[in-house]
């Protein structure tokens, strides 16, 4: 009269892994969703020095201003005059970044002030520029 429960012991021993699983995939979600993308602007510049230079957490958006004039917005060159419409497409795909200006030291100033008002014209005004700290 009595009944075996051997095959129903196994299923008890066993283990089941669906939460930790959906755990993980949670995390993955919430770190992809949380992890914010720096857009480099695609060249190398040789940054000036300065005594009061600061780290920007926010600078998402790079423009780099070359020694030749050249202008660069997310590793393409770009006219001065098509900076406002890059910067434009940038911010609707990150509203919340800052831009920082890459100016080589040998840049003109000129073309600087150009890419600066390009961007206030996109309806950006937290504009940085970049710079290396000295000491």
């Amino acid at each position: 009269m009595r009944k075996r429960h051997s095959a129903s012991s196994a299923d008890e021993a066993a283990i089941d892994m669906t939460p930790m699983l959906d755990i993980v995939f949670i995390m993955l979600i919430f770190f992809i969703v949380t992890t914010s993308f720096v857009k480099e602007a695609g060249v190398e510049i040789n940054r000036p020095s300065a005594n009061t230079a600061e780290t920007v957490k926010k600078g998402n958006i790079m423009v780099a201003v070359r020694e030749n004039g050249q202008v660069w917005v997310d590793k393409r060159q770009v006219e001065v005059g098509a900076v406002r419409a890059n910067i434009e497409r940038l911010r609707a795909e990150n509203p919340e970044g800052a831009v920082v200006i890459q100016a080589d030291t040998e840049s003109k100033s000129g073309i600087v002030v150009e890419v600066m008002d390009q961007i206030r014209m996109a309806g950006v005004q937290n504009i940085s520029i970049a710079a290396n700290k000295e000491g």
